[in-house]
């Protein structure tokens, strides 16, 4: 069994850049949108089957391959970058198909259940494996902060946050860039007992790798 991890934040508080510690030769990144990394990026290239076969940075928000893809790399660490694009995009395409009726409404359903069977496969890959999934957020009207999807109707079919263990949020305090571990009462933000000291820390998933890797006794790939 994987470890599925969550990171959520708003656009600029330091999800993507969380990962500039990780080392690329071990690191899976699967990008919904393809973008410039920001961070010096030595090691890390966009995958090209004749030019660069051996990059480390795919472009996919197809779900079916992106599970594909995560079932077959060797790489301990993957990590799946912009998730809520993965289901506007698709979403955005649908809507462009002018669909009307039960096709839809059936939209829905299936966007739903492209994000669970991502979700799914990402706690059931190899044990030493993990897997850091990165999105963005939004307010309910309870003022309650969680992961952001495509509105009511996938949220009524799906609640992200719940199929996983680990859910942690960036946060900029004084110029600093962090991730709370804990749930404020106000957010979908959770960590097991003793996994992390403080309810803060420092904004580096390399760091937070580290201290899964250790909790969990992991192993290396042999």
């Amino acid at each position: 069994m994987s470890i599925a991890c969550m990171i959520l934040g708003q656009s600029g508080t330091g999800k993507t850049t969380s990962l500039r510690n990780l080392d690329p030769a071990h690191t899976l990144l699967i990008q919904a949108v393809r973008k410039p990394l920001p961070f010096r990026t030595e090691g890390w290239g966009w995958w090209d089957k004749e030019k660069r076969p051996t990059g480390n940075v795919f472009v996919s928000d197809n779900a079916a391959q992106i599970v594909k893809m995560m079932h077959g790399t060797r790489r301990d660490v993957i990590v799946l970058d912009d998730f809520q694009y993965i289901l506007a995009n698709e979403f955005m395409r649908r809507v462009l198909d002018k669909e009307t009726g039960n096709a839809a409404f059936a939209k829905y359903n299936e966007i739903a259940h492209d994000a669970w069977s991502i979700l799914m496969a990402a706690g059931q890959l190899a044990e030493n494996k993990r897997v850091y999934i990165l999105g963005h957020t939004q307010e309910d009207e309870n003022g309650r902060v969680k992961a952001k999807t495509i509105g009511k109707l996938l949220d009524e079919k799906i609640t992200l946050e719940g199929l996983l263990t680990i859910v942690l949020r960036t946060t900029v305090v004084n110029g600093q860039y962090l991730f709370t571990t804990q749930n404020n009462g106000l957010d979908t933000v959770k960590s097991p007992l003793g996994l992390f000291e403080t309810d803060q820390i420092d904004n580096d998933l390399a760091a937070v790798d580290a201290a899964i890797f250790n909790y969990y006794g992991l192993q290396e790939t042999v």
